[in-house]
């Protein structure tokens, strides 16, 4: 059994409702992980007045009902959480992995060319950057749960759009700075689009509504543009399941 490093934590009020730990290790893998296993313990312990733990690359939010518990009393237990992670199994938990076909450049990747200009390679290069990698889902974010990614080690950080859109189609697959998403719905943005799924991220009618969660692993591959239609409709799921309408 390997034994989870835990991180070195401080311990933050959010008002009157919330508390924020930050792990403030040198090794950003262990922190990430240290927030994410103890936003899953705090999720599993049932703990009264507890309504949630919502944990980033390196912090946790801690929300709390002020009124069934005290400040004190969650840090206290998010303490205690802490203590539990030095005795939790780190492979206990083994990631899911997702296959993510994409249809790269032209209308499903505007910004294919202005990536590859900018980072002073072809866009056949940027794909294989982008393909030539797994990514671990790192946690969720806006709009709609997305998965956020460390990006392709590109030789630059990829700056964002000077005019974001006003609305990018569900399924745009991004970069910006040292991150890559997919878009579950469309949205604003203001990152490079440099290509699409055609699967569905999101369904309303499924819970949770993604179908990953954070230290799941995606793979990106290329498709070509007439192979679009052949996937659409159907939902982006595990690889041990079928894809299906």
């Amino acid at each position: 059994m390997s034994v989870l490093t835990v991180a070195p934590t401080e311990i933050h009020e959010c008002g009157d409702s919330a508390l924020r730990v930050v792990a403030i290790s040198e090794a950003s893998e262990d922190n990430w992980l240290t927030v994410h296993r103890l936003a899953d313990w705090l999720e599993s312990c049932g703990a009264e007045g507890l309504h949630g733990a919502v944990p980033t690359y390196d912090s946790v939010l801690v929300e709390f009902d002020p009124i069934m518990v005290s400040a004190r009393q969650v840090r206290a237990f998010v303490k205690l959480g802490l203590l539990e992670l030095h005795h939790a199994d780190e492979s206990a938990k083994a990631p899911r992995e997702f296959d993510v076909p994409v249809v790269y450049g032209g209308e499903y990747g505007p910004d294919l060319e202005k990536v590859a200009e900018y980072q002073g390679i072809s866009t056949e290069e940027v794909i294989r950057f982008h393909t030539g990698k797994t990514y671990t889902v790192r946690c969720l974010g806006a709009p709609a749960g997305s998965p956020m990614m460390d990006g392709p080690a590109f030789p630059k950080p990829v700056p964002r759009l000077k005019d974001p859109r006003l609305s990018v189609p569900a399924g745009a697959v991004a970069v910006a700075g040292r991150q890559a998403v997919i878009a579950p719905a469309a949205a604003p943005g203001g990152w490079c689009v440099i290509g699409q799924t055609p699967l569905s991220v999101l369904n309303i009618r499924r819970e949770p509504l993604v179908p990953y969660k954070p230290g799941d692993i995606l793979r990106f591959r290329q498709i070509p543009a007439e192979a679009f239609s052949d996937f659409a409709g159907m939902d982006l799921v595990p690889l041990e399941l079928e894809a299906r309408p």
